[in-house]
Formats: structure tokens, sequence, C-alpha cells
């Protein structure tokens, strides 16, 4: 029975794709497993490559929009996302006398951009032969094939057009991130590798919803002061005890949202790499999993990547937008310079300033979309972390997640209070502009409603 269910099945598949015009999916019918693979690859390629969080974001969000955009004719309830995204410009369309495959056209479009974007182009090209013979010996008639394709790739290069004019390549030729020698507030590079500070122009790079870098601009950080009666003393105080009275439930949370992508781990004389998923690629994931929990087709899973990776994208640009303004010192620094010079943070510290946190305003802006898409009582495991070797974590909302992986900074050593609380506020704040401001599908109506 389940062999002539599968067969049936591929046969509404190949019937469905043989139309005349456009192919409309029955989303009950769409696979969308190449997609989530392909976006899996992406993410391993990230990983390997060593992407900062700022530029794995990035690639993130044009391969998405790719994908998704290349998906959108397939389905009259969908609409593009141009002259809604800043710069983009109308997508092309497919050519209504052929036939289409559209999750084809998808897929090849997202694995074309993120190739464009990662470094280990040869890897990603090897994968995507692989899914494209897939696509080949499904029965798919040769013209509907070779139609898909070029579509994608047409999509695709419209896309990539787009993202060379984000300033992105500018930025790669300015200044390096200046220490003030002489100033003990401002951040300076931390050990053990003592890095220069990571993507200090990222505010530079044109915005995807948002309207600037600066348009969501937190509270300032607590002033800076080295007398023990000080606010800003109290807060190094909170990260140091916190460090030093971690218990092991608390361990657990700092390290499952560690998410650096390049720890350097020192032995003696002897010193070594650990490649670990970026913050942004941690919710990508949950957002799979999401997809895959609500048993989402092909083209709610396209949108939900792509709502997910504009709040990403645009979270990092505001918050690295308000660390290079503050460059506020790392606790670490501070705590050795003032209070104990042989105190060691749990995590290890970022190179980058401090304020606002990072984790908590991507991950409170990844949250306000997930939670517009699946409800506020949405219980997951996400086994994100298992392939790092870490155990799955259980939680019964996105906020829930969002709000431990934010607290998780404080817990890691690596961040002062304000910066966790105005990085919460500032992430929601991007969150709400995506979700108010981006319009998927033709009704304009949350998708929860």
């Amino acid at each position: 029975m389940k062999k002539f269910l599968t067969l049936l099945l591929a046969a509404i598949f190949i019937f469905g794709c043989s139309k005349k015009e456009p192919v409309t999916f029955d989303p009950g019918e769409v696979d969308p497993g190449h997609l989530h693979r392909t976006m899996k690859k992406i993410t391993d390629i990230i990983v390997h490559d060593i992407f900062s969080p700022p530029v794995a974001s990035r690639i993130y969000a044009y391969s998405s929009i790719a994908a998704y955009e290349a998906a959108v004719p397939g389905n009259a309830e969908y609409v593009s996302l141009a002259g809604q995204l800043n710069g983009l410009t109308e997508t092309p369309k497919p050519d209504t006398a052929k036939q289409y495959c559209f999750e084809l056209a998808s897929v090849h479009a997202l694995a074309l951009v993120g190739k464009a974007l990662i470094f280990s182009e040869a890897e990603m090209l090897t994968f995507h032969e692989q899914t494209l013979a897939e696509f080949k010996s499904s029965g798919m008639p040769k013209g509907m094939y070779e139609n898909s394709v070029a579509y994608g790739e047409e999509v695709a290069k419209h896309i990539l057009a787009w993202s060379g004019s984000d300033n992105y390549k500018q930025t790669r030729t300015f200044e390096k991130y200046t220490v003030p020698l002489h100033d003990p507030s401002k951040w300076r590079p931390t050990p053990p590798a003592y890095m220069d500070g990571i993507e200090p122009s990222w505010n530079k790079i044109r915005p995807f919803v948002i309207d600037s870098a600066n348009q969501f601009v937190p509270e300032p950080p607590t002033p800076f002061s080295t007398e023990p009666k000080s606010k800003f003393y109290q807060e190094a105080m909170e990260v140091f005890e916190a460090v030093k009275s971690a218990n092991g439930e608390y361990e657990e949370i700092a390290n499952f949202w560690d998410c650096n992508p390049f720890k350097m781990n020192v032995r003696g004389h002897v010193m070594f790499a650990t490649k670990k998923i970026s913050p942004g690629g941690h919710w990508i994931n949950i957002t799979n999993l999401s997809c895959r929990i609500a048993k989402n087709d092909f083209f709610e899973t396209a949108e939900a990547y792509t709502r997910v990776s504009l709040a990403l994208a645009d979270g990092f640009i505001v918050c690295w937008d308000e660390k290079y303004r503050s460059k506020l010192v790392r606790p670490e620094t501070y705590i050795n310079q003032f209070i104990d010079e042989d105190w060691l943070p749990l995590l290890q510290t970022p190179p980058f300033p401090e304020h606002t946190s990072g984790h908590s305003v991507i991950s409170a802006a990844a949250s306000v979309i997930l939670t517009d898409l699946y409800g506020e009582d949405f219980h997951f495991v996400d086994s994100t972390e298992l392939e790092f070797g870490l155990p799955a974590r259980t939680f019964t909302s996105f906020k829930h997640a969002s709000d431990e992986a934010a607290i998780s900074r404080l817990y890691g050593g690596i961040h002062y209070r304000p910066a966790i609380d105005e990085g919460v506020k500032q992430g929601v704040q991007v969150g709400e502009w995506v979700m108010m401001n981006i319009r998927t599908r033709r009704e304009n109506r949350l998708v929860n409603n």
C-alpha cells in the first residue's frame, strides 16, 4: 500500500508539472525537502568557511529571497517582494507559454545565490548537481526541466545583481577599528586570539526592510566608571558573580547558545580553532524545525525562511550600528583590569564591542517573525547543537527560546545586563517592523489569522 501511494504521488507530481501554463502546486503534494536540504548545505558551508555572524546573515537573506521569488509564480496566493525590499526591482517573470516546475526553479535559485556568496563553491556545486539529478530522474519532461532551471538562473542573476549594490564590496576596503589606547571604557581585542574588531562598517550595508541602520537606536550603555559603588561597576560584578556561581544548568544554557563561528582553543603552546554554527544559522535551523513540525508546504517553507532571514539581517545591521557607536569595553577586559586579573568568562569573548548583545537582538527579531507564523504556544525541541556535541533543549514558545538565548550571554560572562535588555528591545522593534512592512500573501493579513 505504501509503495502504491508513493507511485501515485509521483504520478500526480509529474502530471501537475506538465500543464501548459505555469504550474500551481497543490500545497499538500509539494515536498519542501530539497529546499530544507539545500539551506542546510549552505549553513554547513558557512560554518566551514568561517563567515562572521553579520556576513552569514547576508548570505541567508539573499539566498532565501532568491528561493522565494522563484517560487512565487507557482502559487497565486503569494506576492513578490519587489518594491517592498530596499532597492529590489521587479523580478523576471516566467513565460506563460512554457511549462515550469517552480519547486525546481526555487531550489536552483537558492543554490546559485548561496554558491555565489560563499567560498567553497565546488562543494556547493557538487551537492547541487546531485539535487538536479534527482529532479531529472523524477520523470519530469525535458522541456519543463530546462525551462525551470533557466528561470531559476534568471531569478538568481537578478538577486545577485541587486546584492552587488548593497555596499558590501566597498566595506571590504574600509578602515579597520582603531583601538583607543588611553580610554579604558572602549573595546579592545580580547584573548586568546586578540582578533581585530569584526565588521566595524556593517552599518554602511544597505538594510533590507528597515529604513536605515540607526532606525532603532537603543538606550546607551551605563556611563563607564571604575568606582566600586558605581552602577557600571555593579553591572560588571553581576557578570563576575554569574560566572563564579554558575551551576550546571546555566553552563549548559551558555554553551548551547554560544554559536561562536571561530573559537580559538589554547592547550599549552598549541592553538587550534573550533568551528560552530552562527547565531543566525541557529535560528535558520529553528525555522527548519518549525516548518517540519507545522508540516509546511513548499511555498510556506520558502516564505518562512525569507521572513526570518530578513529579520536576522536587519537585526545585525542595527546591532552593529550601536556596537561601533558606543564601542563599549567587554566584561573580560574590565574585570581583569579592575576586579580580578585571573577571572575568565565561561565563553570566549567575541571580537567586537559589547553593546548591544547580538544574540539578544537577532533572537528577539526572529522570534517575533516565527511567533507571527506559528503562534505563541509553539512547543519544539531544538536539536541544532547535536552535531556540535551539545544536547537538545525543549522550548514552549519562540519567545522562551529567544529569552534564553539573550540571558545566556550573561551566564557566559560576555555581556552586561543592559546590553541584553536593550538588545531584546531592539530585536523586537526590528521583528515587528519586518512583520508589519513585508507582505508575502495576496491577502493583507497575518499568516496566523
